[in-house]
């Protein structure tokens, strides 16, 4: 896997956001605690397309163990320090997709409209270049209108839809749509405008 340009991100670092200022960071294991108090305090519906139950301890212990491995990187967003956003890009190094990523990203309620969404995304950019990653995927149901209109924005296109794929815990189906980016793509654009950093 190769790419044509290196991120030149340093952590942490504030971003504004609409006038309000956050801090983003890469997250590591001694993020767990806080991490568990940010995920009970999400809307149910907001982890449904996540894989993995992340109110599940052995789940974040695995996403901790993962981060100090470095089989995966994560990103942990705070404003007022608390943490209001994070993401993870997971890959598998020994299957036949180890150039994928696939982004999570979560964001609470009271820090949507912000545009931080926009924001992590395009910092998870920056880290799949330096991974040395050529595609993105993010999967999301299709009653998340918001998420989807973001990813759209930043170039995200529909590859697959999986119906009644997801089950939430009260037994419901969802359809879960795939959304996916060519990260090579976004680096050659760069490249030729002369810019060092995904933006």
């Amino acid at each position: 896997m190769s790419t044509t340009t290196r991120s030149t991100r340093s952590y942490p670092r504030t971003v504004d956001c609409r006038g309000t200022a956050v801090q983003i960071d890469e997250m590591t294991s001694a993020d767990r605690d806080e991490l568990v108090t940010f995920v009970a305090a999400l809307p149910p519906e907001d982890l449904i397309f996540v894989p993995r139950d992340l109110n599940h301890p052995k789940v974040i212990d695995a996403w901790m163990r993962a981060l100090d491995k470095g089989s995966m990187v994560s990103l942990v967003a705070r404003r007022g320090g608390e943490m209001v956003g994070c993401t993870a890009i997971a890959t598998d190094s020994l299957g036949w997709s180890s150039h994928v990523g696939d982004l999570r990203i979560l964001i609470s309620p009271s820090a949507r409209g912000l545009g931080l969404g926009r924001t992590l995304i395009q910092d998870c950019f920056a880290q799949a270049l330096d991974r040395g990653l050529t595609k993105l995927t993010a999967g999301m149901t299709l009653s998340q209108t918001g998420a989807v209109a973001i990813f759209e924005e930043l170039g995200f296109r529909p590859e697959a839809m999986l119906h009644r794929h997801v089950a939430d815990h009260d037994g419901n189906l969802h359809d879960l749509l795939i959304m996916s980016h060519d990260v090579e793509s976004v680096a050659a654009r760069h490249a030729a405008f002369g810019m060092d950093s995904v933006e």
